[in-house]
């Protein structure tokens, strides 16, 4: 977690092919889970901040096998990523068969 707002504006462009000043949130998480970046552009200039959780760890999703593709997350998403909640195990996701 040592990348400032230049770092990680260059990973964004290099590593996820994504483009920092169209007004997305970057996040981007340490190894042991505790800290949180998030990079975005607002009209003037780069925003950069950091959360870091005092107890536990920030329940951070993972990226299927095989891809190297960003997660995209929505905005309860990330609301409960930041306050800590787990959302990938407290909710399944609902799955339709269909009927021949």
């Amino acid at each position: 977690m040592r990348k400032q707002i230049n770092g990680l504006a260059e990973l964004v462009v290099q590593e996820m092919g994504w483009q920092p000043f169209s007004g997305d949130i970057f996040l981007f998480c340490g190894r042991d889970m505790t800290m949180i970046k998030g990079l975005y552009w607002d009209r003037h200039g780069f925003c950069l901040w950091t959360k870091r959780i005092e107890r536990g760890s920030f329940p951070w999703p993972r990226q299927s096998e095989g891809s190297d593709q960003a997660v995209v997350l929505s905005q309860s998403e990330l609301a409960m990523i930041l306050d800590g909640i787990d959302f990938r195990k407290r909710f399944k996701s609902i799955e339709y068969s269909r009927i021949a």
